[in-house]
């Protein structure tokens, strides 16, 4: 038996492609340096001793709205989603019917693989944070129930996409997660949240539902967060309702992690996998080997070493222009990582 780990996705982008994105460089130049970022990426996973591979999304503009590009109908006066240093990020708002993906998380994946021949790992976004597109008072001619069967469609089509171009693992990103808590302590919206992302969940079958997991942490976007001050008692009952066969959830940077992970020990299910985050992507400092061991041995006591894995509490880039961690220091916190989840199997008896 081993402990499986994972990166969640998103990588900081090479400064010679945010400089050359900012500036409007041509399109051959920017192609060429979106290569050179993914085959960058791929050989700093190598070397950092991961066994699973993602793209970093280097060529997503961010984790949430890469569905949005090539597509019309948006107005840029969608929902604010504030941040606690202050800094907000903006949806669109959808202006009118249908709604349409205009490009799927499947279609990067060809890039990656001109890169390695190992498993691949594709991130897509939730159909609950794109149904924050619509509109608090409608879009005439264009009902809610129209938009969410379009939505439910669509976002169906998003992770079935990553599979037929390869993915082994499609992981969903629900950060709103705990931000629906925030925004409704009665937990009405999070409920809804998790009954849509279940519709689309429910047209996969068993075995294809093993393969797909949910991601879940406070938010994360030039070193802050959004919700991390919202319990997570408060969002892992209703999380783990959810039907996937993998859950990544952030912990190294939780203020209370024996009281998260008791939590989740309570509600977890024979056949689910929680991967516990054991580097936090939003400090500066790198984890040693010995501290990771030490956070996966703590989440042990709680959790089936048969259930377990390690990843990472976030992204380290999920907008493109967050240049906050260096790719260097993004690359030592997988090492320790990877190295750490291995000196605590070894700990545990497991090889």
């Amino acid at each position: 038996m081993s402990i499986p780990t994972e990166p969640i996705g998103s990588l900081p982008r090479p400064a010679a492609l945010q400089n050359a994105l900012a500036s409007g460089a041509s399109t051959d130049e920017i192609n060429k340096l979106y290569d050179e970022a993914v085959k960058d990426t791929v050989e700093g996973f190598e070397a950092a001793g991961s066994t699973v591979f993602t793209d970093g999304e280097q060529t997503k503009s961010s984790f949430a709205t890469y569905p949005l590009s090539n597509i019309s109908n948006l107005a840029p006066d969608g929902v604010e989603i504030p941040f606690e240093d202050g800094h907000k990020r903006q949806l669109p708002r959808l202006t009118e019917g249908p709604f349409r993906y205009g490009e799927f998380a499947g279609s990067y994946l060809p890039r990656l693989k001109k890169f390695t021949n190992g498993p691949l790992k594709q991130a897509v976004i939730s159909a609950s944070a794109m149904s924050l597109l619509y509109p608090a008072d409608g879009i005439d001619g264009y009902s809610q129930k129209e938009f969410i069967s379009d939505l439910v469609d669509q976002a169906v089509e998003d992770i079935r996409s990553c599979f037929s171009n390869g993915a082994e693992t499609v992981q969903i990103d629900f950060t709103e997660g705990r931000l629906a808590v925030k925004l409704d302590p009665s937990k009405g919206l999070l409920k809804n949240f998790v009954d849509l992302n279940n519709q689309v969940l429910s047209h996969f079958s068993p075995e294809e539902q093993k393969k797909i997991g949910v991601h879940v942490c406070p938010g994360g976007d030039h070193d802050s967060t959004h919700s991390a001050d919202v319990p997570y008692e408060e969002l892992i009952p209703d999380l783990f309702e959810m039907k996937v066969g993998s859950f990544y959830v952030q912990m190294a940077s939780e203020e209370d992690p024996d009281k998260a992970l008791a939590e989740i020990a309570k509600n977890l299910k024979p056949d689910q996998r929680v991967f516990v985050g054991v580097t936090d992507v939003n400090s500066p400092e790198i984890e040693s080997a010995e501290v990771v061991r030490d956070r996966v041995l703590a989440a042990a006591k709680h959790i089936p070493v048969s259930q377990l894995g390690t990843t990472d509490d976030c992204g380290f880039s999920p907008f493109a222009d967050d240049a906050g961690t260096s790719r260097e220091i993004a690359f030592a916190k997988i090492k320790a990582r990877v190295e750490g989840t291995r000196l605590a199997e070894k700990e545990l008896g497991l090889n």
